[in-house]
């Protein structure tokens, strides 16, 4: 086990389970094109320059750090480089696009294996290195990989809300390419941890299409890999998630926790899923376009019941949003979230 001293005590309470008053908080999303310092960067580099050359990638992550007061920073980066790292081309223009797609076994032959790919990943690692060491050294830092079977979505169809009947339907074809991409991702975790991310999240946009059985095959199994390998260091985040694959997910052992999106109650998902990791989430990210004295209403609305709990009740729990900071969110939304958030469970 990968060991690196947490920054946060916020967000090191929320891991160990510790009952605190204020919670640890973090979005995803935090960095990017909403905030007019990454905005700003984007004027001189592309999206590639800012991902792959260290001291950028640093400097976009502490952008929202500096701005907000995030108890937890972000690395910056793509969920898709493990798949440009196998071979398959990517560029942005501006949304990503592969060089070519997976439509059949004769594809994966042209796929590098993973002990040769993981090469095309360690400008993660020095990304992680660059970025904790600006950051301010009570927050902390977390890493991110793509969901396997949502990877597999963009490599074969090239989205992943698409009709997803060929995946789904070639069982064979997936398990061949599982068997290159979950060693890929098990080395770019450890790439993560080595350069001394905390923890790293596992971030799921295709898995809530998945049927109980499928989901326990394509996202149960190989996390349950990631965790025996990293214990208590592995996050998993999917969009649209079930009750039922929430449920799967909670059963996974040395998970260090999960997010939720904003149509889970976290009192409820507190009581019937807490105890074993945090939660995390989720106020309604679209709410974020609300007026100020609107949006103020909503989010106590929201705060409230959770406030109503005992600390005990609410261990665990990080606040963030349903899913991440959507485009053109103003910045004073973010602020007043924020603030809020720490006023109502100061009071």
């Amino acid at each position: 086990m990968i060991t690196t001293q947490f920054r946060n005590e916020r967000f090191t309470n929320a891991l160990n389970l510790v009952p605190q008053n204020i919670p640890p908080i973090w979005f995803m999303r935090q960095a990017g094109r909403y905030h007019a310092h990454y905005r700003k960067l984007k004027e001189t580099y592309s999206f590639m320059e800012l991902c792959k050359q260290p001291e950028l990638a640093a400097e976009v992550a502490l952008g929202p750090v500096q701005e907000f007061g995030f108890d937890v920073s972000i690395l910056f980066s793509d969920l898709l480089f493990p798949l440009e790292a196998l071979g398959m081309g990517l560029t942005y223009d501006p949304g990503p696009k592969l060089s070519f797609s997976l439509k059949s076994e004769k594809d994966l032959l042209r796929l590098k294996p993973a002990n040769e790919a993981i090469e095309g990943l360690k400008f993660q690692k020095e990304a992680v290195i660059r970025t904790r060491e600006v950051l301010p050294k009570d927050v902390s830092l977390i890493g991110f990989v793509g969901g396997p079977f949502t990877l597999m979505t963009y490599a074969s169809i090239g989205k992943h809300d698409g009709n997803m009947s060929f995946i789904k339907t070639n069982q064979n074809f997936v398990d061949e390419f599982y068997s290159i991409l979950v060693p890929l991702l098990k080395n770019n975790i450890e790439l993560q941890l080595q350069g001394g991310a905390e923890l790293v999240m596992i971030f799921d946009t295709a898995a809530g299409m998945l049927d109980p059985y499928n989901f326990h095959r394509y996202v149960t199994q190989p996390m349950t890999e990631f965790t025996k390998l990293y214990p208590k260091q592995i996050g998993y985040y999917a969009k649209n998630a079930t009750e039922e694959q929430i449920r799967q997910i909670q059963t996974i052992q040395n998970l260090a926790g999960f997010g939720v999106d904003h149509r889970f109650s976290i009192p409820e998902t507190l009581k019937n899923f807490g105890g074993k990791g945090f939660i995390q989430g989720n106020f309604d990210q679209e709410l974020l376009f609300s007026d100020n004295q609107i949006l103020k209403q909503k989010i106590r609305e929201y705060l409230l019941p959770i406030k109503d709990l005992d600390p005990e009740e609410r261990k665990g729990w990080v606040a963030g949003l349903g899913h991440g900071v959507l485009q053109f969110t103003p910045e004073s939304s973010i602020h007043l979230l924020i603030e809020e958030t720490r006023k109502v469970f100061s009071e």
